[in-house]
């Protein structure tokens, strides 16, 4: 009774002989050694194709591999899990296990998953939209918005169910992709620099605007910024003022992955060049601290 409720046979000749391995040892063979291989290839390739990803730029050729490494990435688990899932069924085949019963479970497994793992569907369906739709591949810098706060990094791996982010300190944050609710990609079309420059009250804004066009002029073909631009820096004016200064806004239009890097850069080099012009920069005071009781 216990053999015919779990599914195997009655045996009349051990499993292990020399005539057991000359009937199904290659076919074990073959289908063992196809998703190890695989196993080893893919993950290789995924290794080559995040390397090549993540130093991408942000020309169409840069884009185009990305996304080939998210396919890649995809299909090759993919392909992995459905090698190992035949492996086991021949192995179970040839130890006379009856594998129709578990074939015949999978229907039922698709309905248990239906009405008994929400989650598990809500992130699949959610993570096979993020990659019908594009919304980002491996290598895209962005900012995900989740249902318990937002992650923010470069995207390691993605598959239908989860999204691994590389965040600035070195941490990967896993997150079921059924929890992400706002995607901000930072890797797409261009960015904005936006650098706000303090000088004093007494300081003539028009003097200020005509020495910050020079730098730029002279910056627009200096590398690395003359590479991360777009379009030449500009100078908005006067945009805030406050009790001790006002605030004066340039603003650059540049490759989307070199936004933060030409922000840093600009604001350096105009804050020497404003010192070296003897423009007067306000300093900020920081009030002391309470005495201690």
């Amino acid at each position: 009774m216990i053999v015919a409720v779990i599914g195997i046979d009655e045996v009349t000749t051990p499993f292990v002989t020399a005539d057991w391995w000359r009937v199904h040892g290659w076919a074990l063979a073959i289908t063992f050694a196809i998703p190890v291989v695989a196993t080893i290839v893919s993950g290789r390739w995924l290794r080559v194709f995040r390397k090549r990803a993540k130093a991408a730029g942000d020309d169409v050729e840069g884009r185009r591999l990305r996304r080939l490494t998210t396919v890649v990435g995809l299909l090759s688990g993919a392909i992995i899990v459905v090698a190992w899932f035949v492996f086991v069924l021949v192995l179970l085949d040839a130890v006379n296990v009856n594998i129709a019963p578990i074939l015949a479970s999978a229907g039922i497994a698709g309905i248990a998953l239906g009405f008994g793992a929400q989650t598990l569907v809500r992130d699949t369906i959610s993570g096979l939209f993020i990659f019908l739709e594009g919304q980002f591949d491996v290598g895209d810098i962005v900012d995900l918005t989740t249902s318990t706060g937002t992650v923010s990094g470069t995207i390691e791996a993605l598959s239908l169910r989860i999204t691994s982010v590389r965040q600035f300190d070195g941490s990967v944050s896993i997150i079921p992709n059924g929890t992400i609710t706002i995607t901000n990609n930072r890797t797409r079309g261009w960015g904005r620099a936006v650098v706000d420059v303090r000088v004093g009250l007494t300081e003539d804004a028009d003097r200020v605007r005509e020495v910050m066009l020079d730098l730029f002029h002279e910056l627009e073909e200096e590398p690395p910024l003359k590479e991360w631009l777009r379009q030449p820096p500009q100078v908005l004016g006067v945009t805030q003022l406050t009790d001790i200064a006002q605030v004066i806004r340039a603003v650059a239009e540049t490759q989307p992955t070199h936004r933060i890097d030409a922000e840093r850069l600009l604001r350096e080099r105009i804050v020497a060049r404003l010192a070296e012009r003897g423009i007067l920069m306000p300093s900020i005071t920081t009030p002391a601290p309470p005495p201690r009781s």
